[in-house]
C-alpha cells in the first residue's frame, strides 16, 4: 500500500483567505476618500440599535436626512451594507424589523474591522502615491542625463576611427591547449 501525503497546493503555515461575507463585501466597496466618515455613521447607528434594541427611533432611518442622503450619494453601497445587516427599505426610509437583532460582536465589531481595513488601504494608497511621485522625479532626472549625454556626443562629431573588425582566416579559428604547450610532456621525468 502506497500512501502519499500532500498539501493540496498550500505550503505549511500559509493562511488561506476566508471568503468575505456580503456585509464585509459591501463595507469594502465604499469609496476610499469617504469610507471612514461613512463607517463612523454606520457604527453610530448600529451602536444605538445594539444599546437600545426596543427603541423605535433608532430602528428607522430617513434617507432624506441630509447627513444620510449625503453619505448615500457618496456611496450607494452604504444602503447595501445596511440591508446586509437586516434593514429593509420602505420608500424613503430604512427600517430594521423587530425580528432583527443586531449583535455587538457581529455588527459593531464588523464595522470596527472594516474601519481598520480602510485605514490600512488609505496608508497603502498614500505609499503608492509617494512611490509614484518619487519615480516621476527619478525618471525626469534620468531623461535629463540622457539628453545631456546625447548633446555631448553630437558636439564631439562623428567617430572617424575606432575599432575595426579583423579578417580571420577561412575555417575554424580554434586554439587547443596543446597548441600552446599545455599538457605536452617535456620528457624530463
Amino acid at each position: 500500500l502506497v500512501c502519499k501525503m500532500g498539501y493540496a497546493g498550500y505550503a505549511p503555515g500559509n493562511k488561506v483567505a476566508e471568503a468575505l461575507t456580503p456585509l464585509q463585501q459591501a463595507l469594502r466597496s465604499l469609496p476610499l476618500e469617504k469610507a471612514q466618515e461613512i463607517l463612523e455613521l454606520l457604527e453610530k447607528v448600529t451602536r444605538n440599535v445594539v444599546r437600545n434594541p426596543g427603541e423605535e427611533k433608532f430602528r428607522s432611518l430617513k434617507l432624506t436626512n441630509p447627513k444620510i442622503a449625503a453619505s448615500v450619494a457618496d456611496a450607494p453601497s452604504m444602503v447595501d451594507a445596511l440591508k446586509d445587516m437586516g434593514w429593509v427599505q420602505e420608500g424613503e426610509m430604512l427600517v430594521l424589523p423587530p425580528s432583527v437583532r443586531l449583535a455587538h460582536e457581529v455588527h459593531v465589531v464588523g464595522l470596527i474591522d472594516a474601519k481598520d481595513w480602510w485605514k490600512k488601504e488609505a496608508e497603502n494608497e498614500k505609499r503608492r502615491q509617494t512611490r509614484a511621485g518619487k519615480l516621476d522625479d527619478e525618471q525626469k532626472e534620468i531623461i535629463q542625463k540622457m539628453e545631456l549625454d546625447r548633446k555631448e556626443k553630437e558636439a564631439e562629431g562623428p567617430v572617424l576611427h575606432g575599432s575595426v573588425a579583423k579578417k580571420l582566416g577561412d575555417g575554424p579559428n580554434i586554439m587547443r591547449a596543446g597548441d600552446v604547450g599545455i599538457g605536452k610532456s617535456s620528457g624530463g621525468g
